[in-house]
């Protein structure tokens, strides 16, 4: 039987060294049969992965901790890129200024299950209260299909003011001129800390690792060598979207994996732990401060050097 590895969000940049790992023959490579396929919310992504429904998941760092109490059973096995790689736009008509995030008081904001954690906690750190002073909500008829693009589309028609969501949701909203950019998380807008919040990474089980090491091992020799060839050529993601990304967004996914291939960078630094473990203490989602080893397959770090 293939590997079954599954994204919460098909149709964007941010898991996109995984589509690529598959659709561009990484995995055959290895002499590994695997598939990609979406499971939304990534919440569900993990509990499908802890039930042993999956065999990888590439998805937002802290969220396994949805289905992994304390990461207990779950291990981090590679970074897909690095930091916080959410985008928050709102209404143009708007005109609120990059980076004011307390203007959105009295908003409401399309976030899936998970990368809402991210954008609450910057509300908090703005001095804002996410539950009372925002409405934060996944946007209608998000399921089975791509979450940026629903929530571009729900901001068009009106059914959101806003949305916190992948950099294909937020170019498809700027690009139609009914969006404005007001975070790019990644690059450094919003608190001083949140590009570090969480990271999109490839995780398996415990099981997984102890039982079949050499295709864990396999999988992230994969997932490394096609962060490779998209940082020496992004137009390679035409090629690996093509049988799952609409005609307009296949146009567009070069271009914006050519601008994340600076992130693309497998490494997992103990920075980077404890900085996503201090996220999901402060989200509640973590009771304690777990060492890195607790948190990351150690034993595959030198696979992350190719």
């Amino acid at each position: 039987m293939p590997l079954r590895i599954a994204i919460p969000d098909m149709i964007s940049p941010s898991y996109f060294p995984a589509i690529a790992a598959v659709e561009l023959g990484f995995f055959r490579k290895q002499g590994l049969e695997a598939t990609i396929e979406l499971v939304f919310p990534v919440t569900k992504t993990y509990e499908e992965l802890r039930d042993g429904q999956l065999d990888f998941v590439g998805g937002a760092a802290h969220a396994p901790l949805y289905a992994f109490r304390d990461w207990t059973g779950c291990k981090l096995l590679c970074a897909l890129s690095q930091n916080m790689y959410w985008f928050l736009v709102v209404r143009k008509d708007l005109g609120i200024e990059r980076g004011d995030l307390r203007a959105l008081k009295g908003l409401r904001i399309g976030a899936a299950p998970g990368p809402a954690d991210g954008l609450k906690r910057m509300l908090v750190e703005s001095g804002m209260d996410p539950e009372r002073e925002v409405t934060i909500a996944p946007v209608p008829a998000a399921a089975g299909v791509s979450f940026g693009l629903a929530a571009a589309n729900a901001l068009e028609k009106g059914a959101v003011d806003g949305f916190w969501a992948n950099g294909m949701g937020a170019e498809v909203a700027m690009r139609r001129g009914v969006g404005m950019l007001v975070i790019d998380a990644r690059r450094g807008d919003g608190p001083k800390d949140a590009r570090h919040y969480t990271f999109p990474a490839l995780v398996t089980t415990q099981k997984a690792i102890d039982e079949r090491p050499g295709a864990v091992a396999a999988a992230i020799r994969a997932v490394v060598r096609a962060q490779r060839a998209l940082k020496d050529d992004p137009s390679l993601a035409a090629e690996a979207a093509k049988r799952h990304f609409p005609a307009a967004e296949l146009a567009l996914i070069p271009e914006l994996v050519g601008r994340d291939a600076p992130y693309y960078d497998p490494t997992i630094s103990r920075e980077t732990v404890d900085a996503l473990n201090a996220f999901a203490r402060e989200t509640g989602l973590l009771s304690g401060a777990p060492v890195y080893e607790r948190v990351v397959a150690t034993q595959f770090q030198s696979l992350w050097r190719g």
